[in-house]
């Protein structure tokens, strides 16, 4: 693995800003169906599965669309793709908010052309990457997908938006901010200088990152961290609803809670992975996923004990997401970090793509989640026993994740 050069300078940081911008516009427009889900249930008289699958879909496109955005970043650098990306994402907001809300179809199909903005994350880890020494990586790319927290833009704002203006008006109002990002980027965006351009094509440079070690250990870890918190982000509303009689409004506030504190906790998992190394942050936030799983399979009382378990599991699959992107930058070769950040971001996305489906599987067979949330914490101790396992033997016999 190459060491890229100190340069992180003034200039290192504004690249660091506009890419974390970035990432949260195009996650906003990513996570606008989520909100709403409710609401078009009702309208269109869903069922569960139907729900799920409304908000599920844009997630999986957008999970499994960071595979070629992220080795075509490592082929064009982020200043060409991040406007690319934000100005195709407003096609479909503009779709959805204007015309393709009337029907399951045709939301469904608006959400699918939605995920595009999801693969931002794809373009912002090898830029953000190529701008910070090893030794910094882990704070820089936590810092950057703390642009997650687009999710809560959304949350905070669709509900409110659609009751006051109508259903346009959150989606025009994104699609204005995309292209004034758009813009922006174009203008001012830079790759960092010496920045490694692969020359080989892109089947070959995606079997050559299936080769690697790094891309199937932080793949596995990253699907149920970063999975753990889209699922929550995307559920968590019809959950509360469910489980708890919330309203609407109320639901969105409580996951918009939920998002910040991951967002807050990304970077902190980041830093602290600079001092103690990825793996031990990672087992401490499985654990932590565990047990707030088992506690919520239990459906105690909203307060105080579902809100801590929410509240915990929020924290910890915030930092397990920022300590694995902090793994791929010290493992993943210089001129591989933008193919196995979309191989590991596909695993991530897929990972929140599965759990709301099983959910609303589960509640309509069940009447209950409890089998759900007991699921994740199996899911979550698995995981922690991989990075016991594999990956903390790993990083501490070669201060990196090898080649197979």
């Amino acid at each position: 693995m190459s060491t890229a050069p100190d340069r992180t300078g003034g200039k290192a940081y504004l690249m660091l800003a506009l890419a974390t911008i970035g990432f949260a516009v195009n996650f906003w427009a990513w996570a606008l169906l989520s909100p709403l889900a409710v609401k078009f249930t009702t309208a269109l008289q869903l069922t569960s599965f139907q729900q799920a699958l409304l908000v599920a879909v844009p997630v999986v496109v957008g999970s499994v669309g960071r595979i070629p955005v992220g080795a075509l970043t490592d082929r064009f650098g982020g200043r060409f793709m991040f406007p690319l990306i934000s100005l195709i994402t407003i096609v479909p907001v503009l779709y959805l908010g204007l015309a393709g809300h009337g029907s399951l179809a045709a939301l469904l199909i608006g959400g699918f052309f939605l995920g595009i903005g999801g693969t931002a994350f794809a373009v912002g880890v090898p830029f953000v990457n190529a701008w910070f020494p090893p030794e910094r990586r882990g704070l820089a790319v936590g810092v950057f997908g703390a642009g997650m927290g687009g999710t809560a833009i959304s949350a905070l704002t669709t509900v409110k938006l659609v009751n006051a203006n109508g259903t346009a008006a959150p989606f025009v109002l994104t699609a204005v901010v995309l292209a004034v990002y758009a813009a922006v980027a174009a203008l001012v965006l830079r790759d960092a200088p010496g920045r490694q351009v692969p020359s080989a094509p892109l089947s070959t440079r995606l079997a050559a990152t299936l080769r690697l070690r790094i891309t199937w250990q932080a793949s596995a870890l990253y699907a149920v961290a970063f999975g753990g918190y889209v699922a929550f982000s995307v559920y968590l509303p019809a959950y509360l609803k469910t489980a708890y009689g919330l309203t609407q409004a109320d639901a969105a506030n409580r996951m918009a809670g939920f998002v910040l504190l991951a967002v807050v906790m990304r970077p902190v998992g980041g830093w602290l992975s600079d001092r103690f190394s990825p793996a031990r942050v990672l087992a401490v936030s499985l654990l932590v996923v565990v047990a707030g799983a088992l506690l919520q399979s239990l459906t105690p009382g909203l307060m105080p004990l579902g809100t801590i378990a929410f509240l915990s599991m929020a924290a910890a699959l915030g930092a397990g997401s920022g300590a694995t992107f902090a793994l791929v930058a010290l493992g993943a070769p210089a001129n591989q970090v933008g193919s196995v950040t979309g191989v590991v971001g596909a695993a991530g996305g897929l990972g929140g793509f599965v759990p709301p489906l099983v959910m609303g599987a589960i509640y309509g067979a069940l009447d209950s989640y409890a089998l759900g949330l007991i699921l994740l914490a199996v899911v979550a101790a698995a995981a922690l026993a991989l990075d016991l396992l594999s990956v903390a033997r790993t990083t501490a016999r070669t201060g990196t994740a090898a080649h197979v």
